[in-house]
């Protein structure tokens, strides 16, 4: 098996300094192009200006299969307003121009595959991504993808779910670099009002396989989910909800605060759940 890269990236980075100081990272997810690439800046700079540690940019893809209403919702709008992988590419090229946060893009494996392996790595990585999710790509499909991805810098980030084995978490975890993505529940992408009872089990079993962080997704959207996951996780995702905010916005610049305002409440909610663990016995 390829070892996924042990380069120092930008995610590493940042994780390492979350780890030093006892703070859970917040990881916001947006769809690049949704309204338009232009927004999607905007957007990018008042995330990150608000606290977001990672921000993952969505490749809007017409079969979003992994996704739930929300996110195929936006896929759509941005596709209609003309958004391509190589789009995506170049809007990380000018938020390199504003930014050193770290960013990941989020895409299925078409349009990646269409673009060319070796085009899309050296693209993405002279553009300033740090790394890469393709949702519909497994471990073992994916050798070509990791060693063309990681001779150019790029961390290969996969997923596991509630319903990976040990032994399947374990591959998972070997193919990935940056981080690992843990899917809270099984089912789409979505806002919920609770967390799964069985999370903490499933994160303990992926840190029984792993020294990667683990950012754990899929239905956190409260500030109560991200102090519960103080305790357990290394990041918090956030997607749906943030790219709801966008949708219900009724401008580019009230969609900018409603998003500033959102992973601002998130990270102070995960400054203080990460407190309270530090001073329980």
């Amino acid at each position: 098996m390829i070892a996924a890269t042990s380069n120092s990236t930008r995610i590493s980075n940042r994780f390492a300094e979350l780890r030093a100081s006892g703070e859970l990272g917040i990881v916001a997810y947006i769809t690049a192009g949704d309204p338009s690439l232009e927004a999607t800046l905007k957007f990018v700079r008042a995330l990150a200006d608000a606290g977001a540690d990672v921000i993952e940019l969505g490749v809007p893809f017409s079969d979003p299969l992994a996704d739930g209403p929300t996110i195929q919702r936006a896929s759509e709008r941005a596709l209609k307003s003309g958004t391509s992988l190589a789009g995506v590419i170049d809007l990380v090229r000018r938020i390199r121009q504003l930014s050193e946060v770290p960013l990941v893009l989020f895409s299925y494996y078409n349009p990646i595959l269409q673009m060319g392996l070796e085009t899309f790595a050296r693209a993405a990585s002279e553009a300033g991504v740090d790394g890469v999710l393709v949702t519909d790509l497994t471990p073992e499909e994916s050798v070509d993808y990791r060693r063309i991805l990681a001779a150019h810098h790029l961390d290969t980030i996969f997923l596991g779910a509630p319903t990976s084995t040990d032994e399947r978490l374990a591959k998972i975890a070997a193919a990935s670099s940056g981080f690992l993505y843990l899917i809270s529940r099984t089912g789409v992408t979505g806002a919920k009002d609770a967390l799964p009872d069985d999370l903490p089990a499933l994160i303990r079993r992926a840190r029984a396989v792993t020294q990667l962080p683990i950012a754990v997704g899929f239905g956190i959207s409260l500030p109560g989910h991200v102090s519960v996951l103080g305790g357990l996780a290394d990041a918090a995702v956030v997607g749906s909800a943030l790219v709801a905010e966008i949708e219900n916005a009724e401008s580019g610049d009230a969609a900018s605060a409603a998003l500033a305002a959102r992973v601002h409440s998130l990270k102070q909610a995960a400054t203080h759940g990460l407190s309270r663990r530090e001073v329980a016995p």
